[in-house]
């Protein structure tokens, strides 16, 4: 038990110093930043599918699946304790109309714990939603920057829940998430002389701190429908919250070297937020409903689809306002699975590997207009993933690699198109706490 958690901490710290932001997306310069949790690596293997659920795996897109079935190697006894922690990179090469860059991130995903008691199943521990991670630059049309948006931060949830089992087939569960973390970001408008930079220039910072408290109920069937095909079927909603932004905001004159570019603030005001009833906001956490279903032999193969659905349409920011943008109801339709050639092969390890494959299409529920036309542009991704399950000593506990491609949004209507890879890593332990004695 030691040695497994002295690994999840060092993975933790690894993953923790390599990098620290989770995004370097240029859309993660509206609202509350990029989504960033999109499940443990299991499930993005699987196109984003939360709807496998198993004993071994910790699966935090349904708290009903802190409950399963006790494992039959065990003697139908009991089932393990669970741990998770994971992390990623992504490479992303940015594509606009009149040029392209790359840019590339490290984060910390998760670290969660499940612990069963009977017919309970308790769940609790921490990761990142969103991410803000971008700095933009617009250009003037002499060539030279004319605007300069930095940005960074997002928020996190810290998360207890449990699940209970109402029959061998049938469980429900409930998180509660506190939601924590902040936003920061600054504006520079460049201005100039004849084409040389003049002496002082000004910057706009601003940094929101977000707090809240949210609520996420799901539901999971299981059941054997022939004596080798099996049923699954979940459902999960989270409820329309609040969260409480305070904000401050900064004026600074600010010099520029010539060369580097580097900011030197010279003097900076606060901003009087309050007399403008912009001090403390309020934010909506839109609603998320989600329903998937599959079918699968136990232990071999399974294939799911998930159909996800933010109300996002109702986010409103009081203290940022962008005239080009309107904000969408968004959506995710995923499908994926996995294969496993033999789970009780003696001589051939990758034999017992799990192998898995899966796509997603989304809409990101984000409406760009063009001011000086009619057309609205709809942001979108796409995703095809990969991944493998490699079982460590024992047969519950596995080391998760997975990799996804894809692309975000258009260069259309001056907007930028995104296409990513991103490299995934998760260890899943487990380990037997609660062991009936028996007695000769």
């Amino acid at each position: 038990m030691i040695k497994k958690l002295v690994l999840v901490f060092i993975a933790l710290i690894a993953i923790q110093s390599y990098g620290q932001e989770g995004t370097a997306s240029p859309y993660s310069f509206y609202g509350i930043g990029s989504l960033k949790f999109k499940g443990t690596v299991e499930n993005r293997s699987m196109g984003g599918i939360g709807v496998f659920i198993d004993s071994i795996h910790v699966n935090l897109r349904n708290p009903a699946s802190y409950v399963t079935k006790n494992i039959e190697s065990w003697g139908g006894e009991s089932r393990p304790v669970k741990f998770a922690v994971g992390g990623g990179y992504s490479a992303t090469n940015l594509k606009a109309e009149n040029g392209s860059d790359n840019a590339q991130s490290a984060s910390f995903d998760y670290l969660a714990i499940n612990i069963p008691v009977g017919k309970f199943g308790f769940g609790f521990g921490l990761r990142p939603y969103t991410a803000v991670g971008y700095k933009l630059e617009s250009l003037n049309s002499e060539g030279n920057i004319q605007n300069r948006f930095r940005g960074q931060g997002g928020l996190n949830k810290a998360f207890l829940g449990f699940g209970y089992q109402i029959t061998k087939d049938l469980s429900i569960g409930i998180d509660a998430q506190y939601n924590f973390g902040n936003i920061r970001n600054s504006t520079i408008e460049f201005l100039y002389d004849n084409g040389s930079l003049i002496q002082f220039q000004s910057r706009e910072a601003n940094r929101s701190d977000l707090s809240g408290l949210n609520y996420n109920f799901g539901i999971a069937y299981t059941k054997l429908i022939t004596n080798k095909l099996q049923l699954s079927a979940t459902a999960t909603y989270a409820p329309e919250s609040k969260l409480t932004s305070k904000n401050e905001r900064s004026v600074a004159t600010v010099t520029i070297d010539s060369e580097t570019l580097q900011e030197f603030v010279q003097n900076s005001v606060d901003v009087n937020l309050e007399a403008a009833g912009l001090k403390e906001t309020g934010l909506t956490l839109p609603s998320v409903v989600s329903l998937g279903v599959g079918i699968g032999k136990p232990r071999k193969w399974f294939v799911g689809t998930e159909y996800t659905f933010h109300n996002t349409g109702s986010f409103s920011n009081d203290l940022y306002s962008i005239n080009t943008l309107q904000y969408t109801d968004a959506s995710t339709i995923s499908l994926g699975g996995f294969y496993i050639p033999d789970y009780r092969s003696l001589n051939s390890y990758l034999k017992r590997a799990v192998y898995r494959a899966g796509i997603r299409f989304e809409n990101l529920g984000m409406e760009f207009s063009d001011l000086t036309s009619s057309n609205i542009e709809s942001i979108k991704e796409f995703g095809m993933s990969f991944g493998v399950g490699l079982p460590l000593k024992g047969g519950i506990s596995n080391v998760n690699l997975g990799i996804e491609v894809g692309k975000r949004g258009t260069t259309n209507n001056n907007l930028i198109q995104e296409n990513f890879v991103n490299f995934q890593l998760s260890l899943s332990l487990g380990d037997r706490w609660f062991q009936k004695r028996k007695y000769n």
